[in-house]
């Protein structure tokens, strides 16, 4: 139980810096080849679906992929919206928060299976 939750913990802090990574890079192309603004959020929806598969596939382990997974996903979107709406000073919820909790949970559930059967010695 304590490895299960150890490794949620670490998949969650991986996909947060993933995000921060992703967006900043994302933010220098921006600003270097002047990108329509209209780009912005689908390219960060499949910023933060990448991030999340690359936290769980590095660090969820063992057994449960799935139900591990899920939780991930959830609690990677969670934090990462807070962290979001803190650097840009403002938090607004509304349904397509819900629908990123979906994304995130599916998103970490399909990483987590992966992880979850892939072998140690590959």
């Amino acid at each position: 139980m304590k490895n299960d939750i150890l490794s949620v913990v670490k998949a969650v802090v991986a996909a947060i810096l993933f995000s921060l990574v992703f967006v900043l890079l994302f933010t220098v192309i921006i600003q270097l080849f002047n990108l329509p603004m209209n780009v912005v959020k689908p390219v960060n929806q499949v910023f933060k679906i990448l991030a999340i598969a690359a936290g769980g596939l590095l660090f969820l382990r063992g057994s449960k992929g799935l139900i591990k997974g899920v939780i991930y996903g959830v609690i990677a979107v969670v934090c990462t919206y807070f962290l979001f709406a803190l650097i840009s000073g403002g938090i607004a919820f509304s349904v397509k928060f819900l629908l990123e909790l979906l994304i995130g949970a599916v998103a970490g559930g399909i990483s987590g299976i992966m992880a979850v059967n892939i072998k140690k010695n590959v």
